[in-house]
């Protein structure tokens, strides 16, 4: 049993290095394209960072305060009642108190298609979202695994972590944009450059906001390991929830009002697949993540 803790206390430090090695490069990628922008234009180029720094915050922000209730909102999910859904109640408030967060709200979404999903500014201000296909297919160490996943992601407060990697995807794509604006119909300082110097920057320039996103992904996937991590360490019982994953691989069936924009949230991917989409998926493989948790 000690083996075993000392596995999900080691898997979880192992996530949350990768997280810190991730935003450690989306920074130096961010200080790449500042160089970029002044060896091109030969101007600085941390002006125009800081500039659209203040634009990426304001429409973060506004994500961050009301995202919330939009994603329930275009979810069509209804208040989970009390009394007719007192098992999930149940099991929502045990896993609260094992990881030490006030219970969030409880939403039931009527949908066949097993999923769920946590939402919210931070663990005081936080909702948590099932399907009626998962009520209907889990057993109470399945359900136990998947809840343990959603409030893992409330807890490790993946919600501003997430805002946090918004806004650095926003300043990377306002300013490339900008810059491969003011290429095409602007003036630039190339007479004196270096012209595989100059090749390199508009490259790193133009390649940018797919590097931006390559980064944002990576991050995406890492915090849905250390939730499932995290949530083997609240239940203490991994297996639950590797069960649940493959219950929900085996049904693989989309959600209806899911979309892009909130695809991240859901513990598996709730859109149909398919093989290009999956290169760019905000989940990792989840049989990599049934390996992982089985192992554990």
């Amino acid at each position: 049993m000690k083996e075993e803790r000392t596995d999900f206390y080691k898997e979880n430090s192992r996530n949350k290095f990768k997280t810190y090695l991730l935003f450690l490069a989306f920074f130096a990628f961010i200080f790449l394209i500042a160089l970029a922008i002044k060896y091109i234009f030969s101007i600085e180029g941390f002006g125009i960072l800081f500039i659209a720094g203040v634009i990426a915050i304001i429409y973060s922000l506004f994500s961050y305060f009301l995202g919330d209730k939009l994603v329930l909102l275009t979810s069509h999910a209804k208040p989970a009642d009390p009394k007719a859904y007192q098992h999930l109640h149940n099991v929502v408030e045990g896993l609260a108190i094992s990881a030490g967060i006030p219970k969030p709200n409880l939403y039931v979404i009527e949908d066949p298609s097993p999923n769920a999903f946590a939402t919210g500014r931070n663990p005081k201000h936080a909702s948590l979202a099932v399907t009626s296909g998962l009520l209907g297919v889990m057993n109470r160490q399945e359900l136990e695994g998947v809840i343990g996943h959603e409030m893992s992601h409330i807890r490790n407060r993946d919600m501003e972590i997430m805002t946090i990697v918004s806004v650095l995807f926003g300043i990377i794509s306002i300013v490339s944009d900008i810059a491969i604006r003011a290429l095409v119909f602007g003036d630039r300082d190339s007479d004196s450059k270096n012209i595989f110097g100059l090749i390199i920057s508009i490259l790193l320039l133009i390649l940018a906001p797919l590097i931006a996103t390559l980064i944002q992904l990576a991050i995406s996937r890492n915090r849905e390991f250390l939730a499932d991590s995290s949530s083997a360490e609240l239940t203490r019982y991994p297996q639950g929830l590797a069960n649940a994953l493959k219950k929900i691989a085996s049904i693989n069936q989309p959600v209806e009002n899911a979309t892009k924009g909130t695809a991240h949230l859901y513990i598996a991917s709730p859109l149909a697949h398919d093989g290009i989409a999956d290169l760019f998926s905000t989940h990792p493989p989840i049989e990599e993540r049934i390996k992982r948790l089985e192992s554990m």
